[in-house]
């Protein structure tokens, strides 16, 4: 699992983020290509206390801006999907995270 943010943190500093209020997100983003629209998730990024999970989403907002909307009928539908999604933090997929980790162990 690839995991964006926690490079260079403990297992220790990551626990007291997620104690102060720290998360891991999944943002979407929306493709079209001629006839087709894709739209997927990212990768795992783990968001401090404090920071702005709606800043992390934004390159994603803005690629879907650019290439996801003119696909029809699906791209408008989908990035829209993808705005309200990154414009309101991301899917907090952090209890998964979680456990998928305690599992590993």
């Amino acid at each position: 699992m690839a995991i964006k943010g926690i490079e260079g943190l403990s297992v220790a500093d990551v626990n007291i983020e997620l104690s102060l209020g720290g998360k891991f997100v999944v943002y979407q983003y929306c493709i079209s290509v001629l006839i087709m629209t894709f739209r997927r998730p990212t990768d795992v990024y783990f968001i401090k206390a404090g920071e702005s999970a709606i800043a992390k989403g934004l390159p994603f907002v803005l690629l879907s801006l650019a290439i996801g909307w003119w696909g029809l009928p699906w791209g408008p539908i989908y990035t829209i999907g993808t705005l309200i999604t990154n414009l309101s933090g991301g899917n907090d997929v952090t209890a998964m995270v979680i456990a998928a980790l305690r599992d590993d162990t």
